[in-house]
């Protein structure tokens, strides 16, 4: 059986260390990155929605985790060890109920950097989602967050199209 030598981009030279990727010589290009959580509510929650909100004690739902994903991407680098910190250039999040149960949360980042801004559509979309869970606990713990994935990620050397 052949074995392939795996550089993991994030290792020094020896594939020991923990190290953060050299960027110095990329070149600064836009870079757009789509992330996705989805997560399901029970009807004990949904019976709470109203309009396009649902609406709890604490304030309003979807509108505070789009708060609070916002302000999580622009603390990406804060949270995740080895990433860049960058100067987020747009972040949109965009949370709509897809069925009757399930929660989609899209991010979209935009940056001018050079390196990509994926994990900062991750994290704004997993920390919406969070959000979501947390204001909405008090009315029932039947949430699940399902899945959290990159949608697409464009303006680097590998565009990437989930």
């Amino acid at each position: 059986m052949n074995q392939v030598e795996t550089k993991f981009t994030h290792l020094d030279a020896d594939n020991l260390m923990p190290s953060m990727v050299d960027v110095s010589d990329k070149k600064v290009t836009r870079r757009v990155a789509i992330a996705q959580s989805k997560m399901t509510l029970s009807e004990e929650i949904l019976i709470h929605l109203a309009g396009n909100d649902i609406h709890t004690a604490k304030g309003p739902v979807f509108q505070t985790a789009i708060v609070a994903g916002t302000m999580a991407a622009k603390r990406t680098a804060d949270l995740i060890p080895l990433c860049h910190p960058l100067s987020l250039e747009n972040l949109r999040i965009v949370i709509s109920i897809n069925s009757p149960n399930e929660v989609v949360i899209n991010c979209t980042a935009i940056v001018m950097a050079k390196t990509g801004v994926e994990m900062e559509a991750l994290t704004g979309a997993t920390v919406a989602a969070l959000t979501i869970y947390d204001m909405c606990k008090a009315f029932s713990h039947d949430i699940v967050i399902k899945e959290t994935l990159l949608i697409s990620k464009t303006g680097g050397k590998s565009n990437y199209n989930g």
